[in-house]
């Protein structure tokens, strides 16, 4: 091989080993269709890796996200504007359930709740029906950003 060959194949080596790193660092992920939640219980983390309470309010903020806001109020975001009344204020979640049960409840409420639940599942293919073509597939969430929000919600303490 020449050396002009070498340095030709180099990028396609270095892709190939990129590829490798992103599915070794995404190995341990919990897929969202072998969420094994039990007893409204979710104990194991989906990536290994602790949640980020800043990051997990901002997805909880983000109105393309979470948009956790357009259903709950939650005082510690009253900077953000409309807060819902759908479902229940979160103030003192954290205080109301642990972590497990949290983590089942953001991944897909209707299994924590039932059916009749209109909270979505963040983390679930089971969507329903009409899913925009672009978001078929995917869910709402990832597996860290569902960390990231539990761990969040888990510093919502009562005053």
């Amino acid at each position: 091989m020449t050396k002009g060959a070498t340095f030709k194949a180099l990028p396609a080596a270095l892709a190939g080993l990129a590829l490798m790193a992103a599915s070794v660092a995404t190995a341990g992920t919990v897929a969202p269709d072998s969420v094994p939640i039990e007893d409204m219980e979710l104990k194991q983390s989906l990536t290994g890796t602790a949640g980020d309470a800043v990051a997990g309010r901002e997805a909880f903020a983000d109105r393309k996200k979470g948009n956790c806001l357009a259903c709950h109020a939650n005082t510690d975001l009253n900077e953000q504007l409309f807060h819902g009344e759908v479902g229940p204020v979160l103030d003192g979640v954290g205080d109301r359930w642990d972590e497990a049960q949290l983590r089942a409840i953001v991944v897909n409420s209707k299994d924590v709740f039932g059916e009749q639940t209109i909270m979505p599942g963040f983390y679930t293919m089971k969507v329903g029906i009409n899913v925009a073509e672009d978001n078929q597939g995917q869910t709402i969430l990832t597996a860290q950003e569902v960390e990231d929000v539990v761990a969040y919600l888990l510093t919502l303490k009562e005053n």
